[in-house]
């Protein structure tokens, strides 16, 4: 399992405008290969949105990073002060805490 977070700030659009936009893509996002889940995520009061990616594999993880998707999201005007990192899962712990 590998996670992954997404960070940005949104630049000319408003919250309501941004999750029209999310509840269209969402069914893209949702066909990704190795996908578990997408958290998306909302702070309108400090500008910060994002999502939480939960993928089976790094390599599952790595191909989204290379894909279409990946970039036009990237390259949205919209969203501003776009960070992306990735993790590995420390598996024994998060197994106790049902996070497997």
């Amino acid at each position: 399992m590998h996670i992954q977070i997404i960070n940005f700030n949104l630049e000319g659009i408003t919250r309501t405008e941004y999750e029209a936009v999310c509840d269209e893509l969402a069914g893209a996002f949702a066909a990704l290969p190795g996908l578990i889940s997408k958290h998306w995520l909302a702070d309108e009061k400090n500008n910060a949105y994002g999502g939480v990616y939960i993928w089976e594999t790094r390599d599952a993880y790595q191909a989204f990073i290379d894909s279409e998707l990946f970039a036009g999201v990237g390259a949205n005007p919209a969203l501003a002060n776009i960070t992306s990192k990735d993790f590995d899962v420390i598996e024994g712990p998060t197994r106790v805490t049902r996070g497997l």
